[in-house]
């Protein structure tokens, strides 16, 4: 009885330990990064799964500069910039985040709208949509930040769902190992756009924003400033690599699902959540279906207010305007307001011909242009002392940032290339 006391007293302290980084992590597999990872599966099998693995520490070492960022200098990454770098420098990258941020925010209410739809097939996608964006708004307005954390941080027990998902098919575990950790790589134009779309919505810069912020906001909960030490800084780690690695393996799990249902079932092209929900029930069952189509829903719940904070957070502190979600919505006209603008502007692709796979593609790419230079930007800041004192980043923090930053520049400049040079 006394292990099962202190084995429960232990997983509630590691429950309380867990805030931004859980949340940073669950929010990047939204459901237009579901579409992505479905895609993959559905068009290549387990080609892509071994990316899972490449992700995780490159997505852990860039979250964990961009925690340390906030945590540091007690400002978001914008702030960050704003003080250290020229203004040309922080309103490009205001220029290509809105933008992406906003067709990120219009693909998943569309996808959580459209997956509403499957389940009630009596109520039109556009309605469901509609209430999606109403509720969202309401309680990121109304809900006071230590609120919407919690809520935050629970909604991620529906990502669970992905974990069971593959089991409920029958799998070949030794294809599975060999694609897990044996890279397959095809140079072509498709495959080199597939692999882009994945480390585009995988490492996507609205992440960077979010989680330097949330750990601001979380230093100043309760209006108690922490005086940042070794201690902090290790729960910090602990949270975003247990956040990264949470994101990690539902993607792993997705390609690992499409791979195998999906491929070899003959279904080779899924452009939505959807239809990758869809497609799984003739061939997985009605319990695959919808657990996936639940986990979409459940996803979007939380990628959402990331997504539409981290664009406020983006633009406050570009213009010193007063923001936070801590603050009250008469204390932060302006924060709460580009929320709630971002939202309207993601709901309104849905009606004026943007259709939510092009959003998805438009998306990608503007990530893939903005996440190399963000990232470079990351790791200047972070080695800085000036700015960063005795927390710059350490000898594996700097191999895993530039890895990321090379990976990335790499993929990005392969897919132009041939996309300029085939047909």
């Amino acid at each position: 009885m006394n292990n099962r006391v202190k084995l429960k007293n232990k997983l509630s302290r590691f429950w309380k330990l867990l805030g931004p980084g859980l949340v940073t992590g669950a929010s990047d597999d939204d459901p237009s990064g579901i579409a992505t990872y479905s895609q993959a599966g559905a068009v290549y099998g387990l080609s892509t799964l071994w990316t899972a693995l490449i992700a995780f520490p490159l997505m852990a070492a860039i979250q964990q500069m961009c925690a340390r960022i906030g945590l540091v200098t007690s400002q978001g990454l914008t702030g960050a910039l704003r003080n250290n770098y020229p203004k040309p420098v922080l309103y490009l990258m205001l220029l290509f985040s809105f933008p992406a941020i906003v067709m990120n925010i219009g693909a998943d209410i569309a996808g959580m709208g459209a997956v509403g739809n499957l389940l009630f097939p009596t109520i039109d996608a556009t309605y469901f949509s509609v209430l999606f964006t109403i509720i969202l708004l309401g309680l990121i307005i109304y809900l006071p930040y230590q609120k919407i954390a919690s809520t935050l941080k629970y909604l991620c027990i529906v990502m669970l769902v992905y974990f069971i998902v593959p089991f409920l098919y029958k799998q070949d575990f030794t294809q599975i190992l060999k694609a897990t950790f044996i890279p397959s790589i095809k140079f072509d134009k498709d495959f080199m756009g597939i692999l882009v779309g994945i480390l585009g919505t995988t490492i996507s810069p609205y992440l960077f924003f979010w989680q330097a912020s949330v750990e601001v906001e979380e230093m100043n909960k309760g209006k108690k400033h922490l005086i940042v030490n070794k201690r902090i800084i290790h729960e910090m780690k602990e949270d975003v690599d247990f956040g990264m690695s949470f994101s990690g393996f539902v993607m792993y799990f997705i390609i690992l699902t499409t791979g195998t249902v999906l491929f070899n079932g003959g279904i080779h092209q899924i452009d939505t959540v959807e239809q990758a929900a869809m497609a799984l029930k003739p061939l997985a069952g009605n319990l695959a279906y919808l657990l996936f189509a639940i986990g979409i829903i459940g996803t979007g719940l939380i990628a959402i207010p990331v997504l539409s904070g981290s664009l406020s957070y983006i633009i406050t502190e570009t213009f010193g305007w007063e923001q936070g979600l801590n603050k009250k919505f008469h204390e932060a006209k302006a924060f709460y307001s580009v929320i709630g603008v971002s939202l309207i502007l993601g709901l309104s692709l849905n009606y004026i011909g943007i259709s939510p796979i092009k959003a998805l593609i438009y998306t990608a790419i503007l990530y893939g242009l903005t996440a190399p230079v963000l990232i470079a930007i990351i790791l200047h800041i972070s080695n800085n002392k000036k700015v960063m004192g005795k927390f710059t980043n350490g000898r594996t923090s700097n191999i895993l940032g530039f890895a990321a930053l090379i990976i990335m520049t790499v993929a990005a400049v392969a897919l132009i290339y041939l996309q300029l040079t085939t047909d």
